[in-house]
This record gives structure tokens, sequence and C-alpha cells, in this order.
């Protein structure tokens, strides 16, 4: 299974929980694509994106939480890349049983993201667009990982979370979905 994680981080160096879950992934194998690094100018390569997903059978969307959704730069790779007619609708069925998960971190804790928490919803709710919008690309959507509580993590807990980061995301999908 070829696997692909896209990161949807501003500033990824100064993040010590998506970097942490990087070098993990990183280290089992997994190719890492950096869209803000990729892109700095905003201008995204719309056949060079199709072509890598083709490419993976597994595409991990990662990126923190920016108020209760993703970062803007993957919010314009979803609108330019998932083209009509490639992505979805007529004739577009590029992404056919593809599988893509999304790994995200925040600062809260679970119990923050919970109905009735602080939050109000869980992660899980928070993500159904995005969950939405690959389902309707007639691609699989497996359950998200979450990394909660990263603002006061140990760097122990963020590589313990890394670890089974890394672990998850080359578990086959009916192992996932059970």
């Amino acid at each position: 299974m070829k696997i692909m994680a896209i990161l949807a981080h501003p500033d990824l160096n100064t993040s010590r929980a998506n970097r942490a879950l990087c070098l993990e992934l990183q280290r089992a194998g997994v190719l890492l694509h950096d869209l803000y690094g990729a892109y700095p100018d905003w201008n995204i390569d719309v056949k060079q994106e199709q072509q890598l997903l083709l490419e993976h059978d597994r595409i991990i969307l990662q990126f923190p939480l920016y108020w209760y959704s993703s970062p803007p730069l993957l919010k314009k790779w979803f609108d330019d890349v998932l083209e009509y007619g490639w992505a979805y609708g007529s004739g577009g069925d590029q992404l056919k049983g593809k599988a893509f998960m999304v790994a995200t971190t925040t600062g809260g804790s679970e119990k923050e993201y919970r109905s009735g928490g602080f939050n109000r919803y869980t992660l899980s709710e928070l993500l159904r667009p995005i969950e939405r919008t690959l389902t309707r690309c007639d691609a699989e959507f497996l359950p998200p990982f979450v990394t909660y509580n990263t603002t006061k993590a140990t760097d122990a807990e963020l590589q313990q979370q890394a670890r089974q980061y890394a672990e998850i995301v080359r578990m086959p999908s009916e192992l996932l979905m059970s």
C-alpha cells in the first residue's frame, strides 16, 4: 500500500506536535507532501496534485485544527484539485476506492470535544464537511486520528502519539473501520 500524507500546517517548523507526527511517518516510509512548503504563493499545480493522488492508495490529510476546520490552503486544495469530471460528477471517478484519513492536532482536551463539552461537538462531527467531500468523490473515509492537548503535552507524550499514529496509518482499512 502506497501512503502519502498531505501536510497543511502554515508553519510546520514551530509545531512540536505536527513535527513529531511527521518524523514518525517519515520513519515509516510515508511520503510527506507539505502544501505550504510546495505552494508558498498558493498557486496549486492541480495536475501534479491529481497525479500524486492517483499514485497513492491511502492519503492522510494532516493539519492543526483552525477554528473548527482546516487551515485555508487545504480548503483551497480541495476546491482546486477535486475538480468536477475528475473527482466527482460525470466521469469523475478518479478517487473511487482511495482511502482517506484526517489526522489533526488540537490544543484542547478530548473532554472539551464532546457533546455538551466546551466546544459542544466531537471532532468527528466537526470533520463532517471533509468526510462528505471525500465520500462525494466515492473515496473511503477512515476514522480520524486526533492528537489532543498538544499545548500541554510533553515531548514524550507527543512521541508516543506519533508512534501510535504511524502504526494506525499503515493498518488495513478493515481493521480501522471495525
